[in-house]
């Protein structure tokens, strides 16, 4: 129908935490029932911004923090186009990370504000729904392949933790925390519910933006 738009769903968390798994496992939930549905990643580093940050997150290159936070930001904006016309043509976008990581990762760093780190995002597509994966620092350690990348130590992501728990405090988006220590399937099952509600909400609203004020 004319005017139905697909929902910007949005998985969050520290890293390790399944986010990649549960993107996967959601689209493909969502296809089986009928919807259009795609996946989404950010950092996306197949753009040039992309490759750099790339780069910088497996330890190849330096680039200086404010730097580094307006690349990720720009890698985003790069997709708005995109994201926008994918959701008004109906189509679902699950998106693993978004701009809280930028935030929560960039305000970890010394003398970096909140504020300051959400500036560059402001008005951003509003996701109709983020999902928080909640996990420890010490059980994601545990999850294979950790480590590798730049911000993959548990002393960064206990502070990653505390910024991602600021950020929830914010009553014009619609949060929702689940405990990804559970097993894939449970984990998957209660995103899925949470993602259902939201689809069918979202169809008639318009598409907000991030951290305007209505």
């Amino acid at each position: 129908m004319a005017g139905r738009r697909g929902a910007l769903i949005v998985l969050e968390g520290a890293d390790r935490a399944g986010k990649s798994t549960q993107v996967r496992r959601l689209v493909e939930a969502l296809k089986d029932q009928g919807y259009q549905a795609e996946g989404m990643r950010f950092p996306e580093r197949t753009t040039e911004i992309g490759r750099l940050i790339g780069s910088y997150l497996e330890n190849k290159s330096n680039i200086e923090d404010h730097t580094i936070h307006l690349l990720f930001s720009a890698n985003r904006w790069e997709h708005v186009p995109l994201i926008k016309e994918k959701l008004r043509s109906g189509v679902t976008l699950v998106v693993d990370r978004y701009a809280f990581s930028g935030v929560a990762f960039t305000s970890s760093k010394e003398n970096f504000s909140l504020h300051w780190c959400k500036q560059p995002d402001v008005g951003l597509p509003k996701p109709d729904l983020v999902v928080f994966l909640n996990i420890t620092p010490e059980a994601a350690a545990k999850r294979g392949d950790y480590g590798n990348e730049r911000y993959e130590t548990s002393a960064f992501q206990k502070k990653v933790q505390k910024r991602y728990t600021e950020l929830m405090e914010d009553k014009s988006l619609n949060w929702k925390v689940i405990d990804a220590a559970q097993s894939i399937e449970d984990v998957h099952n209660a995103i899925k519910r949470l993602s259902e509600a939201i689809v069918t909400e979202a169809r008639d609203q318009p598409i907000g933006k991030l951290w305007v004020e209505d």
